[in-house]
C-alpha cells in the first residue's frame, strides 16, 4: 500500500462521517495539535498521541525527545499533562536493553513534567517506533487553538529549526559533533516554560512545528484562524550549519510533500534563497511553539522565554495563506 502524504491524509479525514457532540471543543476539523473534550464546566480533557522512529543514536535520548515531543502537543492548547500511554514498535528479537534505555528516557522525562505513564502497547515490529499518548487537563474556557490569530498580532517562534536537514546529516555521517548537539538539545527541550508564558501573557493562537514543518503548521494556523500570515524568513532562527547541509542535499521526503501540502496557497518571495526556503519546509521532531499575541504583549513574552523570536505577523485575509519574505 502506497504512503499518504499530508495532503492525501487530509482528504481521507474530511471523508469521515461528522461526529455530533456538544463536548467537543476541538477535534480534528482545522487541523489542531490535539483534541479537548468538555468534561464539566470547569474542566477538559486534552489528547493527542504521536511516535516516531529513532532521532539519536543514544537510546535514552530517543526516549527523551520522544516523550518531550508528545507533551509538546498538550503545551501548545495552555494544557496541563497528567498521564501517558507508551507505544511501542520493537523487534521480538532486538535488544531488550535498548528498549530498556528508550522507555527509562522517556519516563524520566515524563516524571520531570509531573506526568504518570500507566500503561502501553506494543507490537512486534523491524523498524522501531516509539512515542505517547498523552492526556492533560484544562478549563474548557481557557483552551489556546491554532484559529485564533487576529489582524494586527505577531508571531513568536520559541526554537530554532533545521532538526529535520541535520537529522538526515547525522545518519550520512556528515554533520560534525557540535551541530548534531545542537540539534539533540533543542530537540530535548521541553515547552513547557514556554507554555506557562504562554498563558500567563494571554495570546490568541499557538501550535507546535513538528512533521509539516514550520510554513505547513503556519497554513494551518492561517487557514483555521482565516488570516493571512507573513513570515520574515531573515528572522527565523536556524540551528548551526542548516543552510549549508540543506545546500549538501541534506533533505528529507518531507521537503517535496510539506510543499504539495500547502500549494499555491504560499507567496515566496524571489529572493529568498532556496536553501532557506527548504529550511522552512524542514519537517521538525520536537519543534518550537508557534504564537500568535498581540503586539504590545511581546516583551512581557520574552522577557519569560528569553530565546523565543519574532518572524512574522498576522494581517487580514488577501488571497493568499502564507507569504515568506
Amino acid at each position: 500500500m502506497a504512503k499518504l502524504a499530508p495532503g492525501d491524509l487530509a482528504q481521507v479525514l474530511s471523508r469521515l462521517p461528522k461526529q455530533a457532540s456538544d463536548n467537543v471543543i476541538v477535534g480534528f476539523d482545522t487541523s489542531d495539535d490535539a483534541g479537548v473534550l468538555r468534561l464539566t464546566d470547569d474542566v477538559a480533557l486534552v489528547q493527542t498521541v504521536d511516535f516516531f522512529t529513532p532521532v539519536a543514536d543514544d537510546p535514552r535520548m530517543y526516549g527523551r525527545i520522544a516523550a518531550i515531543n508528545s507533551l509538546s502537543d498538550v503545551y501548545a492548547m495552555g494544557g496541563t499533562p497528567i498521564s501517558a500511554l507508551s507505544i511501542v514498535c520493537y523487534p521480538q528479537k532486538g535488544d531488550w536493553d535498548v528498549l530498556g534505555e528508550i522507555l527509562a528516557g522517556g519516563q524520566e522525562a515524563m516524571t520531570e513534567a509531573g506526568v504518570v505513564v500507566i500503561g502501553g502497547h506494543s507490537v512486534d515490529d523491524q523498524e522501531m517506533k516509539f512515542g505517547y499518548a498523552v492526556t492533560g487537563t484544562i478549563h474548557p474556557d481557557k483552551v489556546v487553538t491554532n484559529a485564533g490569530a487576529k489582524p494586527g498580532e505577531v508571531l513568536i517562534l520559541t526554537k530554532p529549526i533545521g532538526t529535520g536537514a541535520i537529522n538526515t546529516a547525522i545518519k550520512k555521517e556528515v554533520a560534525d559533533e557540535a551541530t548534531e548537539k545542537a540539534a539533540l538539545d533543542t530537540m530535548a527541550m521541553s515547552s513547557a516554560a514556554a507554555s506557562k508564558a504562554m498563558v500567563n501573557v494571554g495570546v490568541s493562537a499557538c501550535t507546535d512545528i513538528t512533521g509539516f514543518g514550520l510554513i505547513g503548521h503556519t497554513f494551518e494556523l492561517a487557514k483555521a484562524s482565516k488570516v493571512t500570515v507573513t513570515v520574515d524568513s531573515n528572522a527565523v532562527p536556524l540551528l548551526p550549519n542548516v543552510l549549508e547541509l540543506i545546500s549538501q542535499g541534506m533533505l528529507t521526503r518531507g521537503d517535496k510533500n510539506n510543499r504539495v501540502y500547502v500549494g499555491d496557497t504560499v507567496s515566496i518571495d524571489a529572493g529568498v534563497p532556496a536553501a532557506m526556503q527548504s529550511a522552512l519546509f524542514d519537517p521538525q521532531t520536537s519543534g518550537g511553539l508557534l504564537i500568535s499575541l498581540a503586539e504590545d504583549k511581546v516583551s512581557e513574552y520574552i522577557d519569560q522565554v528569553p530565546n523565543a523570536a519574532v518572524i512574522g505577523r498576522v494581517d487580514s485575509f488577501d488571497g493568499k495563506l502564507v507569504r515568506i519574505s
